[in-house]
């Protein structure tokens, strides 16, 4: 299968279970790898054979700085359905949400989470 991929894409939201986070908000990070056939794309040379990364993007941003979740895999499992509903030539999406700057303690880089969801009928 090819894949289409969206790196690091940072959106500011207000996600977390601290009331801190809902109320300040932070920002996330979303790498997205799109699975899909691109042959047909490749010979054509047409956007309408693909996915638009940009509307991919979009889909993305409205999520992340949209509805508050307080954890990342109901931001990722969101995502999916966004993806895979709206973009129905996806046969696989996987989804790793980052939380670059979590109020806890320690030191660390980043914390995040990482999905793997299919169209129901593969």
């Amino acid at each position: 299968m090819d894949k289409i991929y969206l790196n690091n894409m940072e959106f500011y939201g207000y996600h977390g279970v601290l009331p801190e986070e809902t109320r300040l908000g932070q920002r996330f990070r979303v790498t997205l790898v799109l699975e899909l056939d691109l042959q047909k794309a490749g010979k054509t040379d047409h956007l309408n054979d693909t996915v638009s990364y940009a509307e991919v993007y979009e889909c993305c941003k409205a999520v992340v700085e949209g509805k508050p979740y307080q954890l990342l895999e109901a931001v990722a499992e969101e995502i999916s359905k966004v993806i895979l509903s709206g973009f129905p030539t996806v046969h696989q999406v996987t989804i790793q949400v980052v939380k670059p700057d979590p109020p806890i303690p320690g030191h660390y880089q980043s914390v995040a989470v990482e999905i793997t969801r299919g169209q129901i009928n593969d």
